[in-house]
């Protein structure tokens, strides 16, 4: 029997909830599919799949295996397609997370381009401030503002970033200039939800401070603390690249600017893996070049 036919087939019972499914799928009786889950399971030395007359369940070893057999199918298909077709041009769907403001601005406007360079593969784009989890959402490529503490991770750093304390010029005639780390203790701090945030980093004479703040607004969005400190609720702790214009324009002022953390880059980040599909590849490099074209942050 196939050791690649079984992969094949613990697949498709998983994507497919139930051997008959995946049984009308590939064209053979359920029995079948029994057989060639029990021959890979008893190959493998464990149990994958909870098997009853109405569903099927994954262990927690089969959980770890599927996402390694997705991936490997994936780019078998995705290869042999490449060979037969002589082109050698990436294919497939890319999976691509970013968070919701910066993906708006920065990552959502370069697909058409991309997709033009590479017409075979199929785009979906997560929007999202939370924290997302690559292998549990098969997510092919994340991109990310942080200083990525997950180190189960593989980044590449695409461009750089700084983070800077800002608030409105009415708010900081109501409620002063903080000058001291300690002060912002004493003003409103429009922070990321409890769950979404490790707090505010800075440096402080050479060494690097976490510190957790609070507030009487929070969000899990960060284009709604950007509104809100426009509105002059109080202070906010945002990229660069988000505020720039307002700064030019005086709607925003920065504080505290010798703690700025120095550096907070903008990163491709993928799951450990030895080797990335092309898809990947040239989705990052195509950002990359973006990035780093002259005057494109300007």
């Amino acid at each position: 029997m196939s050791e690649l036919k079984q992969l094949e087939t613990f697949v498709a019972v998983v994507n497919h909830g139930s051997l008959s499914a995946a049984a009308r799928q590939q064209g053979v009786v359920p029995a079948m599919i029994g057989r060639r889950l029990d021959a890979l399971e008893e190959r493998l030395g464990v149990k994958l799949l909870v098997r009853t007359t109405r569903s099927v369940t994954l262990t927690q070893e089969g959980a770890a295996f599927f996402e390694d057999c997705q991936r490997i199918l994936s780019e078998l298909s995705e290869a042999e397609a490449a060979v037969a077709s002589g082109s050698g041009r990436a294919r497939g769907h890319l999976r691509v997370s970013a968070p919701a403001g910066f993906g708006r601005r920065h990552v959502a406007p370069h697909i058409a381009a991309f997709q033009l360079a590479h017409p075979d593969i199929r785009v979906t784009l997560d929007l999202s401030d939370r924290l997302i989890d690559l292998q549990r959402e098969r997510i092919d490529c994340a991109i990310r503002i942080s200083d990525l503490a997950d180190s189960s991770l593989v980044a590449m750093r695409l461009a750089e970033n700084r983070r800077v304390v800002v608030a409105s010029p009415a708010y900081l005639a109501r409620h002063g200039i903080p000058h001291t780390l300690e002060e912002l203790a004493q003003h409103n701090c429009l922070s990321l939800g409890e769950s979404q945030s490790r707090g505010w980093s800075f440096e402080r004479d050479g060494e690097l401070i976490n510190l957790r703040v609070s507030g009487r607004q929070e969000c899990n969005d960060g284009a709604v603390l950007h509104d809100w400190a426009l509105q002059g609720l109080g202070l906010a702790w945002r990229s660069l690249w988000e505020v720039k214009d307002d700064l030019s324009e005086g709607r925003l002022v920065t504080v505290l600017d010798q703690f700025a953390s120095p550096d907070y880059p903008v990163y491709a980040v993928v799951p450990q893996r030895r080797f990335l599909p092309a898809r990947v590849r040239h989705f990052i490099e195509h950002l990359r070049q973006i990035y780093t074209a002259a005057g494109y942050w300007d």
